[in-house]
């Protein structure tokens, strides 16, 4: 695997493997991996000819700066864990290295930005948006792979792809889930032993949202939802929305959606985690 920290060396190699009318696949990344990035490569690289990764905790993209403080780095061992994996090119550039002055751009979404992820955390998508442009600019692939835990960013990242006019493909990959249900996310090694055990529960709440919703209404899941979780005392729910997973508008008739989907963010004490489910209606729109 090669390893580049400098944007002019990857450039350079990038064009080498682009002079070869070879295909590249990008995953971009902050690091701390696990099982669900380590599928976002192997997808990857069975459409590709290479496939390029980048680590990178993008600072203009939390909101809260205490949040980035603690975000989880392991960069040995994560080079490690792409060198298994058969992960072409390493990206692992200094905050200096991406932005040598301070990024002042701005982008507008729309509704994407302003609902859950967009409300709760202010500039968040922002950050995100002008980051992603930057790496798709640096490393030129065909192709770059986002998962489906971080749907409403992946929404925003296919908007951004659009707005822009960008050439490149977004492909969408399922969430990995841990054996009990817990989305797999880098967040998850800063719980306890104890938060681990019960972090659970948010898959298991999400997947009875969607058994339910053959039953009851939108507003009986919603409330069962938020009920549930408010009687665990260690969790803290900061959202939980039945919204159209294509417009992010919130529904209040399982009519109003051909596609909806759960969304939940709750803290298990300091640590935020984020989930989603597509619930399927069987008397939506047709």
């Amino acid at each position: 695997m090669q390893i580049f920290s400098q944007i002019k060396d990857i450039k350079t190699a990038i064009g080498l493997l682009k002079n070869e009318n070879s295909t590249i696949g990008f995953v971009p990344t902050m690091g701390a991996l696990h099982k669900g990035h380590i599928s976002l490569i192997d997808k990857a690289k069975s459409e590709n000819d290479y496939v390029v990764c980048s680590i990178f905790v993008n600072p203009v993209q939390f909101n809260n700066k205490e949040d980035f403080d603690k975000y989880p780095i392991q960069n040995d061992v994560d080079i490690e864990l792409l060198k298994k994996n058969r992960c072409d090119v390493l990206f692992i550039p200094s905050v200096k290295e991406v932005y040598p002055k301070a990024p002042n751009e701005n982008f507008s979404f729309g509704q994407l930005e302003k609902v859950m992820e967009g409300a709760f955390r202010p500039g968040h998508f922002n950050g995100v948006a002008i980051v992603v442009k930057k790496l798709f600019e640096i490393i030129n692939s065909d192709k770059a792979y986002f998962g489906e835990k971080d749907f409403q960013q992946l929404m925003i990242i296919q908007a951004l792809v659009k707005q822009l006019n960008l050439d490149i493909e977004i492909v969408p990959c399922p969430i990995i889930r841990e054996a009990d249900g817990l989305a797999m996310s880098s967040r998850n090694v800063r719980l306890t032993e104890h938060q681990r055990a019960i972090a659970p529960q948010i898959y298991a709440l999400l997947k009875n949202c969607v058994e339910h919703s053959a039953i009851a209404s939108v507003a009986e899941v919603k409330a069962e939802f938020v009920a549930k979780i408010s009687a665990i005392p260690e969790f803290k729910l900061d959202y939980f929305e039945i919204a159209d997973e294509n417009n992010f508008q919130s529904i209040s008739s399982w009519e109003d959606s051909k596609s909806p989907r759960a969304f939940a963010a709750i803290f298990i004490d300091n640590v935020r985690l984020i989930d989603n489910m597509k619930i399927f209606c069987n008397f939506a729109k047709s």
